[in-house]
C-alpha cells in the first residue's frame, strides 16, 4: 500500500498540486477541523459510496492516525481506486485546517 508522509502533502497543496483527499474521521472528529481541500466520507460509509469517486484519479485518504484510513485504502483499492495512505493521520498534520 502506497503512503504519503503529512508534510509532503501539505508541501504539494501549498505549490498548487490539486490533490484529492477523503477524510474517513466520524463527524465529530471533522468538526474540531479538516485539511481545507479534503471530502468528508465516513469510513463506515465508504463501502455505498464508491460511486462518487472517480477511477481515474488516485485519492489520499486521511482519519485520526492512519489506521482507519488504511482500512478505507483496503477498501477502495479492491475496487480498483487508486489510493495512498497519509501516515500519521491528523495527528501528524501541521497545515492549515478548516472546520466544515
Amino acid at each position: 500500500m502506497k503512503t504519503i508522509e503529512a508534510r509532503e502533502v501539505e508541501r504539494l497543496l501549498e505549490s498548487g498540486n490539486p490533490l484529492n483527499i477523503i477524510d474517513v474521521r466520524e463527524n465529530d472528529e471533522v468538526a474540531q477541523g479538516m485539511i481545507p481541500t479534503a471530502t468528508h466520507i465516513p469510513l463506515g460509509e465508504i463501502s455505498n459510496r464508491i460511486h462518487e469517486l472517480d477511477s481515474s484519479k488516485e485519492y489520499v485518504m486521511v482519519c485520526r492516525s492512519g489506521k482507519r484510513s488504511e482500512k478505507a485504502c483496503t477498501i477502495l483499492a479492491s475496487s480498483q481506486i487508486a489510493v495512498v495512505n497519509m501516515s500519521g493521520g491528523m495527528l501528524s498534520w501541521k497545515g492549515k485546517i478548516t472546520n466544515k
